[in-house]
């Protein structure tokens, strides 16, 4: 399946040339002539796997739009400009994460290493924040353990070991998982409170 590109700019000229480059290099490619159209093109078509953002949209600010599209969309995106211009590119690229910026006009083939770079940098991003994400579950889930061996040892009596076998013992006669009994027993202790 082909990498989906979302082109947004201002000028209709350069957008359908850069945007007929592209395709004749095997991208899928979108396209949008201001931040209105890009929204609507994101409502409607399929995800693109990156967006390339002029810097200088007409009609709402390229730093908004950019917010929206990592926040609403979690796409992302390389910042097109056409000048050197420091200020914009760090605004934009500080305060919405943008993967890259380059100075326009630009070839396709010029393009095709940044767009390769900005989606396998999006991917490592997609990657850590799993990694994060099944981390923090892990910590939980080992917490809840953690307390709900703490509650079997005062009710039962029983040494740190112990509790945790008669924990283990109960969610495999009953086919669960250790941390969902561990939640039950912390549940039904916290009822008792």
């Amino acid at each position: 399946m082909p990498t989906t590109l979302l082109l947004i700019d201002q000028d209709p000229l350069g957008l359908f040339d850069l945007a007929h480059d592209l395709e004749q290099l095997g991208y899928c490619v979108l396209i949008a002539e201001s931040a209105h159209e890009a929204e609507m093109v994101l409502m409607i078509e399929e995800r693109p796997d990156l967006i390339i953002l002029d810097a200088y949209l007409p009609g709402r600010r390229t730093v908004e739009l950019a917010k929206r599209i990592v926040t609403l969309y979690g796409i992302p995106f390389i910042l097109l400009a056409p000048c050197s211009d420091e200020t914009l590119i760090e605004l934009v690229a500080t305060t919405s994460e943008a993967l890259g910026y380059l100075v326009k006009p630009i070839a396709a083939p010029q393009l095709i290493p940044a767009i390769k770079i900005a989606i396998a940098r999006a991917q490592d991003y997609n990657d850590l924040s799993t990694t994060k994400t099944q981390l923090q579950t892990a910590l939980a889930s080992e917490r809840d353990t953690s307390i709900a061996i703490g509650i079997t040892m005062v009710q039962f009596h029983l040494d740190r070991r112990s509790a945790f076998e008669k924990l283990r013992k109960i969610a495999r006669n009953q086919r669960r998982k250790l941390s969902d009994l561990a939640l039950d027993v912390i549940t039904r202790c916290e009822k008792q409170i």
